[in-house]
């Protein structure tokens, strides 16, 4: 589990396909040297596997099944900036909110509007992702646990601090890029529990 609080910002080395695997390999110096081989990291809002790690970084390997299901198809090119955080201690202080690692759509960047050092990013959505949606709720892109601030059809805004934008990948993201977005999980457990049960 994860908490949306991004720790560091790594940047892809390479990606390389080996068969039916995308191989990446990412620099991360600080936050590497905490991981281990077999461990999870959530790269971008994805749970990942590292399966080597090195003191500047780390591997991991992709299946078709993420890369379907997740922006890294497009976003994961050499050069490029992602969100790294490892899984919450058990012990560890919760400063975000619940996030499983588990990416549930492929939003896109509509605008980022610039307001001083701060600002306002709009996000298109699809329906599997807005009915879980609230305002002053809870929501991960790429990665980053964000507060819904507006709601439209198909979209929704999020308020980012300067200090959000100086340190994760949304200091690079331009209007159509692609993002990974987790819904709340209590939304999803909620709607569960208020669905109709099934008569024997």
């Amino acid at each position: 589990m994860f908490t949306g609080i991004v720790e560091d910002v790594g940047r892809v080395e390479s990606a390389e396909r080996r068969g039916a695997v995308l191989r990446v390999r990412i620099s991360a110096p600080p936050l590497a040297r905490e991981l281990s081989v077999g461990g999870s990291v959530a790269v971008n809002g994805c749970c990942l596997t590292a399966v080597t790690v090195s003191e500047g970084g780390f591997d991991c390997e992709l299946t078709e099944e993420t890369l379907r299901r997740t922006a890294f198809a497009e976003r994961l090119r050499p050069g490029r900036a992602v969100n790294l955080e490892r899984p919450l201690r058990a012990d560890g202080r919760f400063d975000g909110h619940i996030v499983q690692g588990h990416v549930d759509a492929v939003g896109r960047v509509l605008e980022l509007l610039r307001d001083g050092r701060a600002a306002e990013l709009v996000v298109g959505c699809p329906e599997s992702v807005a009915r879980y949606l609230v305002e002053k709720g809870s929501v991960t892109v790429d990665g980053i646990s964000l507060t819904v601030s507006r709601l439209e059809v198909g979209a929704f805004a999020v308020a980012i601090i300067p200090y959000t934008l100086e340190h994760t990948s949304l200091r690079d993201v331009r209007a159509g890029d692609p993002v990974n977005l987790e819904a709340d999980v209590i939304a999803k457990y909620v709607e569960r529990l208020l669905a109709p049960v099934p008569r024997p």
